[in-house]
């Protein structure tokens, strides 16, 4: 795991403590619903940034009896434990907040202190948000945005920009609700922010939930590292036909690849494990994030 990941986690782990913190006290003291909605989310972001944590530390428990390939998948579980409860706790709570105070409004006091709280809560969100961005601008390269996310193994970094993001645009719906509450007087634009800030959150977790699934199912190297086995296993000398490359990521930076091939039958047993030896080495020098190759002696245009 990255070092880059861990500062991610930390600097939103640090602002989203803080600014829970106020936002509950602002919402005590103006009774805004969009307000405790804020705090509830930053609260729950707060949560996931340990849960992240937790599983980066986990994933990096040594191979065992019973788990032979390491721990490298715990990112994934918990990467995904973090999409559920953005949807149970965070979604779920600021609709039940914001629909509660539609049905029951109640008057905004010093809305001012929202302000100051919401100023406050886009400086440190912001700040988080800038590092997140700026460390998933280095691993993502040449490829858009949502191409990097689609291609990308490791989940802790599109996660945490997520939740910054969502929490950004939780912060304008409440300055909005907030804001129009007092122009207009019409309370329920409250209300109406909370629910809004529910929605975003909903649609934050299913999307990380729908990114997270493939990787901890078992998803597949990207095609240029199957492509570059495929080819650095058909320039073993004694490789007649390779079949089959299969791979799987085992955790961000481990990958099993399985290698299908056609030896040729002139090939004495000992030159055949030296040259496969030399295979083995190519790959992994190559494509360092392959830990362990295993290969499948089998004739070519056998039904797989």
């Amino acid at each position: 795991m990255s070092a880059a990941s861990k500062k991610v986690i930390y600097a939103a782990l640090v602002g989203n403590a803080l600014i829970a913190v106020i936002k509950f006290i602002a919402s005590t003291v103006t009774g805004s619903s969009a307000m405790l909605s804020e705090g509830i989310h930053s609260l729950v972001d707060t949560g996931n940034q340990v849960l992240l944590l937790v599983g980066i530390k986990r994933s990096k428990r040594p191979p065992g009896p019973d788990f032979p390939y390491g721990h490298g998948k715990e990112v994934y579980f918990w990467s995904f434990v973090v999409a559920i409860l953005i949807f149970a706790v965070g979604a779920g709570i600021s609709i039940y907040e914001g629909i509660k105070h539609l049905l029951h409004p109640a008057q905004l006091e010093n809305p001012t202190i929202n302000y100051i709280v919401l100023g406050l809560a886009m400086l440190f969100e912001g700040i988080a948000w800038s590092v997140a961005l700026k460390e998933f601008r280095k691993v993502k390269g040449s490829l858009g945005y949502f191409e990097a996310v689609k291609r990308g193994k490791d989940p802790t970094m599109f996660v945490v920009l997520f939740e910054d993001s969502a929490a950004m645009l939780g912060l304008v719906a409440a300055f909005a609700g907030i804001l129009l509450s007092q122009l207009t007087g019409i309370v329920q634009f409250d209300a109406i922010a909370s629910i809004i800030i529910g929605l975003i959150l909903g649609g934050t977790a299913v999307w990380l939930a729908v990114e997270t699934q493939s990787l901890l199912i078992g998803e597949s190297a990207s095609h240029d590292v199957v492509e570059g086995v495929r080819r650095l296993a058909s320039e073993c000398a004694c490789v007649e036909h390779v079949n089959e490359v299969l791979t799987m990521h085992m955790g961000p930076e481990y990958i099993l690849v399985n290698i299908s091939m056609d030896f040729r039958d002139e090939m004495l047993v000992g030159q055949l494990e030296r040259e496969i030896a030399a295979m083995d080495r190519a790959i992994k020098t190559t494509y360092p994030e392959v830990r362990r190759i295993f290969i499948e002696a089998e004739a070519a245009g056998r039904k797989q």
